[in-house]
């Protein structure tokens, strides 16, 4: 299968494509049926801006926690209800950096034997504080997490110098570990750097069906 940037398609209620630029063409005061102001004009969402981008950052998970959602197309109401319909309890949910992760690794986390998650160090692990909260996903499960720190390495070679084997997974050896990490990053993701986040549980939630 080819790769794919997960990029849904919005249809308007004819069927056909959406066409945002059109849209702004022809203003607010002919817009098509089930094309809500805010769709084009985030400012008119009916509520704030942290309740929008709750609701947007929710609606993007749940879309990605099944492969089924990374081909489907998307009719514009469809998209309005979903949004304006999330959990009721959206805007009370902690703030927190997402990452997804493997089922075997979750169920580490989740156990609390895990404690130091291993990742490349690029760009978006700049945004990364101690004290920050971390929640990582697996499908329908997440768990939240708090960062009790943040070392950096030039290699995973030096970075289980200075770690703990078994706070990264307390099943395998450093060999094994070695071995799994570098089938998930490349030798050219390794060269970016190598980030432990030490993490600490702080609570688990099962996301809405």
């Amino acid at each position: 299968m080819p790769l794919r940037i997960f990029t849904p398609q919005v249809l308007a209620h004819t069927g056909a494509k959406l066409s945002k630029s059109l849209l702004r063409k022809r203003g607010n005061g002919a817009l098509p049926v089930d094309v809500e102001p805010w769709m084009l004009d985030t400012t008119r969402w009916p509520g704030g801006t942290d309740h929008y981008v709750d609701a947007l950052l929710w609606l993007v998970g749940a879309l990605l926690t099944d492969p089924k959602h990374f081909f489907r197309s998307f009719t514009v109401k469809e998209l309005g209800r979903l949004m304006t319909n999330g959990p009721a309890d959206l805007d009370q949910s902690p703030r927190a950096h997402e990452m997804g992760i493997y089922k075997r690794y979750f169920d580490l986390i989740r156990a609390g034997t895990k404690t130091t998650e291993i990742r490349v160090d690029d760009s978006s692990r700049t945004r990364l504080k101690v004290g920050d909260l971390l929640r990582f996903r697996c499908r329908d499960e997440e768990v939240l997490t708090r960062i009790t720190r943040l070392s950096r390495y030039a290699t995973f070679e030096e970075m289980f110098d200075h770690e703990p084997v078994s706070s990264v997974n307390p099943t395998a050896t450093r060999e094994d570990q070695l071995r799994n990490i570098r089938e998930i990053y490349p030798p050219e993701r390794e060269a970016l750097g190598v980030v432990a986040i030490g993490i600490e549980l702080v609570g688990q939630v099962s996301a809405e069906e």
